[in-house]
């Protein structure tokens, strides 16, 4: 035999390298974009329902309509009920705003063929009239509709409030009087006013488990105060102090109610010394927490210094306090005497008196505190390696800035993070710049 005869091939296929072994391999390493073998590829019509579903949950409404021109199959799905049980509509004006809008065609189709499968529903608004005017418009639409949970957010200032009252009152009473199932309101910054609250009251009292309308002007004591007498099932409840009584909290303290899990309270004053504020009483506060020993109380300050003189002169059983501006070293101390409950406190700024004593106050009789806070204020170092070892390793949250803290002839910043480390349990170091 001649082995001469024979031919050493580099770089080419085995012998025996079928036609369609070539194909996958120009499919997976070809330089053409989109070549592909057509046994090989994903037939993406015969996808099942439920995974397509998924897929268009995840897109935009915009992107979402365009996939459903694929074929037939992601048109039919792209009518199920159950992708439009959730949505939120987006109006804003291209000429001010940053937000994609809603295409109008695409909501007139929504509402056409999907009000009555919406249940989750918000309107995010830019700071335009017309975009919130847009939203009540759509609102007023919604004649079928059988809506769990309804949101209103202005993602700039409220352009809510902008609105003729007349017609976000008309507007909301389209929701309020047809969903009849409403569990959930989120409508901040709004001309919501008692007459509108009443209507739902009248149909959705069995049902209304969360209410957040912050920055309602229109809203008077007598409003919430229906609210609270009617909806047994309230759970969540955030509202300005204004409105804030205490006939209130003894009708949500009532046998008939059910235990409240939060109450969030934004105390806010925009010109300073041009309100006064009033005193809930200790009985007040002692009977909510009687019935619904577990609730947690938030409460969100923006006062100046001078107007504090109503908080905290009594016991409060507040669970959260959140300042965000200066409040002074006395204040500090009240909350130290009088907030046996408190869970966490951020404190934004306090001015150049150092607050060991009141740290350590807190540290002393709040036994429940987990999360500290502090922006613009000054503690030694020494006296917060004392608060910290008072409370030990239940401080779970601990944000403090760097410029905070004045080192002593005890301990320098390098000890101090080592020292405040061995009491927690793990490794800390002062933040550089505001967490919370």
């Amino acid at each position: 035999m001649k082995r001469a005869g024979q031919k050493i091939v580099v770089g080419t296929e085995a012998p025996g390298t079928s036609q369609t072994s070539k194909k996958q391999k120009t499919s997976l390493h070809g330089s053409g974009f989109g070549e592909s073998d057509p046994c090989t590829s994903m037939d993406w019509g015969s996808l099942p329902h439920h995974v397509i579903l998924r897929v268009f949950q995840f897109l935009t409404l915009v992107d979402r309509a365009r996939a459903s021109s694929v074929c037939r199959r992601w048109n039919e799905v792209f009518h199920i009920p159950d992708l439009w049980r959730r949505f939120e509509f987006e109006l804003s004006q291209p000429a001010t705003s940053y937000l994609k809008s809603t295409h109008p065609d695409l909501i007139q189709q929504i509402i056409k063929r999907h009000a009555d499968h919406l249940q989750y529903v918000s309107f995010k608004v830019d700071s335009s009239t017309e975009s919130a005017e847009a939203a009540c418009d759509i609102l007023s639409q919604l004649v079928n509709c059988s809506i769990k949970t309804l949101g209103l957010i202005s993602t700039a200032k409220p352009s809510f409030m902008n609105v003729s009252k007349a017609h976000f009152a008309s507007a909301l009473t389209v929701v309020f009087v047809n969903s009849k199932s409403l569990s959930s309101i989120k409508i901040d910054d709004t001309p919501l006013d008692d007459p509108s609250l009443k209507v739902l009251v009248a149909n959705n009292s069995d049902t209304l488990k969360l209410l957040k309308m912050s920055s309602c002007p229109h809203v008077s004591p007598a409003g919430i105060l229906c609210v609270a007498d009617q909806c047994h099932g309230l759970k969540e409840l955030a509202l300005n102090y204004y409105i804030l009584s205490d006939e209130l909290l003894l009708a949500l303290s009532s046998e008939k109610h059910v235990d409240l899990e939060h109450l969030r309270i934004d105390v806010v004053s925009e010109n300073p010394g041009q309100v006064q504020f009033h005193t809930i009483k200790k009985q007040s506060w002692d009977a909510l927490v009687r019935h619904s020993p577990k609730v947690n109380i938030v409460m969100y300050f923006f006062l100046y210094e001078d107007e504090f003189d109503a908080f905290f002169r009594e016991e409060t059983p507040v669970t959260h306090l959140y300042f965000g501006r200066a409040v002074s070293k006395a204040m500090l101390g009240r909350i130290g005497m009088n907030c046996p409950r408190l869970i966490e406190l951020v404190v934004c700024a306090n001015g150049l008196q150092p607050l060991d004593n009141e740290l350590i106050q807190i540290a002393e009789r709040c036994k429940n505190l987990t999360a500290m806070g502090l922006g613009e204020c000054e503690v030694t170092c020494r006296g917060f390696i004392e608060f910290v070892k008072m409370c030990g390793g239940r401080l779970t949250q601990l944000s403090i800035m760097e410029e905070v803290l004045i080192p002593d002839s005890d301990y320098s910043l390098d000890r101090l993070h080592l020292e405040v480390s061995k009491h927690l349990g793990r490794m800390w170091f002062p933040d550089m710049m505001p967490t919370w």
